[in-house]
């Protein structure tokens, strides 16, 4: 699926483990009226997906006080991400696309042969920033998982809106 900016923002319900150390369900739609945050990361356990997922966990209260709320959905099970979430201090919610249904429906997911050593089934490193209605104001889908996305920009938007 290629979103555009403005479009709505597909819903959907991922398990969750990290927080709480009981599986949950964490919807996007259980945050309407709030601004979102919305990240994907290739694996869990590499180093830039580390450095990104505890640099974000480290601003929420920067995030926060821009009324906005951080997500992170990554391809790996909901047991990997807790404990990886654990060993790293990484805060922020870690939502677990094991089956692959939102990266394919957010248009993240690399092509078959497209990630290192021919891994497939992963995300690119992207971030959206949804509004409170839930329409999508700001994309960023990077080819490189060794790059960051701009949170510069990010925070830029979501003061914006």
């Amino acid at each position: 699926m290629n979103l555009q900016i403005g479009d709505l923002a597909p819903d959907f319900t991922l398990k969750s483990k990290n927080q709480t150390g009981e599986v949950i369900d964490i919807s996007l739609s259980d945050y309407k009226g709030k601004k979102i945050v919305l990240l994907f990361h290739p694996l869990a356990y590499t180093g830039t997906c580390t450095t990104e997922m505890c640099t974000v966990s480290e601003s929420y209260e920067l995030y926060s006080s821009l009324d906005a709320v951080v997500l992170a959905v990554g391809v790996d099970s909901i047991f990997t991400q807790e404990a990886w979430a654990k060993q790293n201090g990484i805060t922020i919610p870690l939502l677990s696309d094991f089956n692959k249904e939102v990266i394919e429906k957010y248009g993240t997911k690399y092509p078959d042969g497209g990630f290192v050593y021919g891994i497939n089934g992963v995300s690119r490193r992207s971030a959206f920033v949804i509004d409170k209605e839930g329409k999508i104001r700001y994309k960023e889908i990077l080819d490189d998982a060794g790059k960051l996305p701009n949170f510069e920009k990010i925070k830029e938007v979501l003061k914006s809106l």
